[in-house]
């Protein structure tokens, strides 16, 4: 796993093989970008990474200029690598313990990113999406992008649903 651009292009992102995890591929996440940067300007922006597992895309958003990046998981030893990732490529991630829908459920920020990629078996996209929304978590302009597989779908008139390989993501424009 790497960082595909940015500050920190072709940086690997090391982590034990024991997190049981599922890193977005550099295929899918090279085509995601593409489109947020046609989009956005990501400098003087933040981000929330939700099931952030390995940190993958947090470090990429980091790279390509977002300043501030919080990564939300429930598994220590995940929270441990992104932060001593972060650490060694000096930036500036904040890693916080915690189950998904709590953290969504009390937190008070807005953010210009929220990136979601709960595990394939995950049955509460829909439920997330909406506290994502009725939270106020996303800020005018922003963005929610949530990754899943192929028997997930939303209704909603304004999806933007983006197929690569076995990875989809859904993006939610403000």
């Amino acid at each position: 796993m790497r960082i595909i651009a940015g500050t920190h292009k072709g940086r690997k992102i090391n982590h034990k093989n024991n997190l049981n995890v599922r890193p977005t591929t550099d295929r899918a996440k090279e085509g995601l970008f593409n489109i947020i940067e046609n989009r956005y300007f990501l400098t003087e922006k933040n981000m929330l990474d939700l099931f952030s597992g390995t940190g993958n895309i947090a470090f990429e958003f980091a790279s390509r200029g977002v300043e501030n990046i919080i990564a939300v998981d429930n598994n220590p030893h995940c929270l441990e690598s992104i932060k001593n990732t972060s650490e060694d490529f000096k930036l500036n991630i904040n890693t916080v313990q915690s189950d998904v829908l709590k953290y969504v459920k009390s937190c008070q920020n807005q953010f210009n990113f929220i990136f979601a990629d709960p595990p394939y078996n995950y049955k509460g996209h829909q439920e997330l999406k909406e506290m994502i929304i009725n939270g106020n978590l996303i800020k005018k302009d922003g963005l929610l992008i949530i990754e899943h597989d192929r028997e997930i779908t939303f209704d909603d008139k304004n999806v933007d649903t983006r197929k690569y390989g076995a990875v989809h993501f859904s993006l939610f424009y403000f």
